[in-house]
């Protein structure tokens, strides 16, 4: 799975770049993970990372409601 602004964008079709890379360059610092993890299920759907993305997005929220 690709793991990396570059490789995410190297892996989804050609005519879905430009709405990727407009939506990267606008996250904030807040928003950049859940919009990474967005295109990186796009980019190569998986179902079995359906339930590690669920817990990672639960776990990032955990965090950011302690800071």
């Amino acid at each position: 799975m690709p793991n990396s602004i570059p490789a995410i964008r190297d892996a989804l079709p050609e005519h879905r770049r430009d709405e990727f890379d407009r939506e990267i360059n606008a996250a904030g610092v807040h928003e950049i993970h859940a919009v990474m993890r967005h295109w990186m299920l796009e980019a190569v759907p998986d179902p079995a990372a359906d339930a590690i993305m669920d817990r990672l997005a639960r776990e990032e929220a955990e965090r950011a409601g302690a800071a």
